[in-house]
């Protein structure tokens, strides 16, 4: 993330229709095929190794979607850093204590310096290895503008930009829009909630005592409730923010929403104002075509902050500056 500001590179312009993507544009620095003649084998090695991960756990998709947003808030890979002897990195930060999927990246990174010593950047296999995952959960399979480089800094209080998980939608589309994401950016990188899990710590008050009243939160449907009710025997109970598929990519945890199925007052909150909500409904109804939003928000969100040309680094391991 590093202490870069809040500036955002010219994103990537692309051609959506028929839920088909296809780059027309570029970031500035940034292009799909960057490593075609440097590592042209980078990207078949990264969906291997993706591959094999998910093979043995379900969850990588989400796991990756995880790191890859908490990185992204400026994509230098600086969240994969270790803190040293004078320094806290960003892992340290409470949000990012839940995040994973380091070694599936350390394990890419280690197969494409077998093959390309020193050339591609652990911030580009992040950014591979996400859409990987994303296309092998049955998502979209969208084109990866690379060419970025690794950070050098990483400091715990870098992370404080993070949107909280109990957000309003005005902060939400603030801290989006400090960022220079819009609206509906928030709502499809929410969407990624199609795949993931949370604590029941995290909306146990919308079940039992929201806002002080005693009572379970209105506005979810009751029959969630009662389910919720009796999964959660204690903070530390998992449930799936999708409960229709929670293992696919699609468009399902929209029509949820607009069922009043949100878990989490963050999803829930994109039915309250007016700017997110006609884009839920949008995806619920088929009206916007989720895989080829989804591919153009991911890939806005994955030219933040940028590094490029000769500032940074290419890291030799994705944990420690060279």
């Amino acid at each position: 993330m590093g202490s870069r500001g809040n500036s955002v590179l010219a994103v990537v312009f692309l051609l959506l229709f028929a839920g088909n993507v296809e780059v027309i544009g570029q970031s500035s620095g940034l292009r799909v095929g960057f490593y075609s003649r440097s590592c042209r084998n980078v990207e078949p090695i990264v969906r291997g190794v993706v591959q094999r991960f998910l093979g043995r756990d379900r969850t990588v998709t989400a796991a990756l979607l995880r790191l890859f947003f908490h990185d992204c808030f400026g994509c230098d890979a600086s969240l994969l850093l270790n803190s040293t002897r004078t320094n806290r990195s960003e892992k340290e930060h409470g949000a990012n204590g839940s995040v994973r999927g380091y070694d599936l990246i350390d394990a890419a990174k280690a197969e494409v310096e077998r093959q390309c010593r020193g050339v591609v950047s652990c911030a580009d296999i992040v950014a591979l290895a996400t859409r990987d995952s994303i296309a092998l959960a049955g998502g979209p399979d969208y084109p990866v503008p690379t060419g970025r480089r690794d950070g050098r800094i990483s400091i715990v209080n870098d992370a404080d930009v993070l949107p909280d998980p109990n957000s309003n939608a005005n902060g939400a589309i603030q801290a989006f829009a400090n960022k220079g994401l819009t609206p509906q950016d928030l709502v499809l990188l929410l969407g990624a909630h199609t795949v993931g899990i949370t604590h029941c710590g995290f909306f146990r008050h919308r079940l039992f005592n929201f806002r002080g009243t005693g009572r379970a939160d209105p506005s979810m449907d009751p029959a969630l409730v009662r389910q919720l009710q009796r999964a959660c025997t204690s903070d530390s109970v998992e449930v799936f923010l999708d409960q229709g598929t929670p293992f696919r990519v699609d468009k399902v945890f929209f029509d949820q929403l607009v069922s009043n199925r949100a878990i989490l007052i963050i999803d829930q909150q994109l039915r309250v104002e007016q700017r997110t909500d006609d884009i839920v409904r949008a995806l619920a109804n088929g009206t916007l075509n989720f895989n080829a939003a989804f591919a153009q928000s991911m890939t806005n969100m994955g030219n933040l902050d940028v590094l490029t040309g000769t500032r940074g680094e290419i890291r030799r391991v994705c944990s420690a500056v060279n």
